[in-house]
């Protein structure tokens, strides 16, 4: 089954993109959520035409997201929080509280784009990733350190 792809899915493909699904999937995932439309022969020259706006833009944003990208990469950011006596934080730095601290240097994401490799828990560094897209993933450092 071919479709064309209405929003981003995750593994799956870009919104604007023509793909080729298993039948159950783009029908029960796919077509269900309203994420894809089919791509039948009689409507198969307007989506190409769709898609070749689309890839247009998709330049546009690359462009911007890896200016932002090479912005981020290796940015050493610094938060002050109150700790236990071993060093241990009062609960665990969030992603709000990281795209706060970015924000206050101008570069603005969300944060459902802020990755954590675990929770940080503690003092010291630690590094963040900040997924652009899929295949942009600039990492921060965030410093912990005492109140």
């Amino acid at each position: 089954m071919k479709v064309f792809l209405l929003k981003n899915v995750e593994k799956i493909g870009m919104a604007g993109e023509i793909i080729k699904v298993a039948d159950g999937f783009g029908t029960n995932f796919l077509l269900a959520r309203k994420l894809a439309v089919e791509v039948t022969p009689n409507n198969e020259e307007s989506f190409k035409k769709r898609e070749k706006i689309v890839e247009k833009r998709k330049e546009v944003v690359a462009t911007k997201t890896s200016m932002l990208a090479e912005k981020i990469n290796g940015l050493k950011v610094t938060l002050k929080r109150k700790l236990h006596d071993d060093g241990k934080l009062y609960g665990s730095v969030n992603a709000s509280e990281i795209v706060d601290v970015l924000a206050e240097k101008g570069i603005s994401v969300t944060k459902s784009q802020i990755e954590f490799g675990k929770s940080i828990k503690a003092k010291g560094s630690h590094e963040v990733t900040i997924k652009l897209s899929s295949t942009l993933q600039p990492v921060i450092n965030v410093n912990i350190v005492s109140e």
